[in-house]
């Protein structure tokens, strides 16, 4: 069994969030370390034909039900935001620059800042597609925001995310959260305690 699990996420994804929460503690009793894979979902959509989950007919009213329900399973912090669901296409650049960065002090603030820029979102109901806010962030996580602004402006940040979905999709990745452990793909945080099962039995 591989010691990682590749998370991808998408930052306008409830579910996302959840599993966002609870992915680390899951990977740490699992001997696993998390490898963060942010992406956009109307990427994907362009190929699956799908939608956003809430702009479903009935199904919609259902998923902002359940959001706030697993949340207050886990005793996690919800709040349905105001503006759903959007593109956080700085935020994900933002993210990708903190993983691969040359710093290892900054590699090492990629897990705390995807879980900020997650909150502010879905427990303070900020907007994250607002550059003052992932610049606040990252500020508040001693990372250098006017550096981090002016890196994720840069074709190389931007062609680094384009790569990271396109590489998703060729993996199978159609939806977030989505784990991946030794190609054997989880979708979806109802699935983090079968995934964890799957870790520790050797799978099945």
């Amino acid at each position: 069994m591989s010691n990682c699990i590749d998370f991808y996420f998408d930052y306008s994804s409830p579910y996302g969030y959840l599993a966002c929460e609870r992915i680390e503690a899951i990977a740490a009793k699992s001997g696993c370390t998390v490898v963060w894979h942010p992406i956009l979902l109307g990427a994907v959509f362009k190929i699956t034909g799908q939608k956003p989950l809430t702009e479903s007919p009935l199904r919609g009213d259902y998923a902002v039900r359940d959001f706030s329900r697993s949340a207050r399973e886990h005793q996690l912090e919800y709040q349905h935001p105001a503006q759903f669901p959007i593109g956080a296409i700085a935020a994900s650049r933002a993210s990708l620059w903190l993983r691969d960065n040359s710093d290892p002090q900054l590699r090492a603030k990629t897990a705390d800042f995807i879980h900020a820029i997650y909150r502010a979102y879905f427990s303070a109901g900020q907007d994250i597609t607002d550059a003052t806010v992932i610049a606040a962030v990252a500020g508040s996580l001693d990372i250098d925001s006017e550096a981090l602004l002016l890196a994720i402006a840069t074709q190389a940040v931007k062609d680094s995310l384009r790569i990271e979905i396109e590489q998703a999709i060729s993996a199978g990745v159609f939806g977030s959260p989505t784990m991946i452990v030794n190609n054997e793909p989880f979708w979806g945080h109802d699935r983090l305690e079968q995934m964890e099962r799957w870790i520790s039995s050797g799978g099945w």
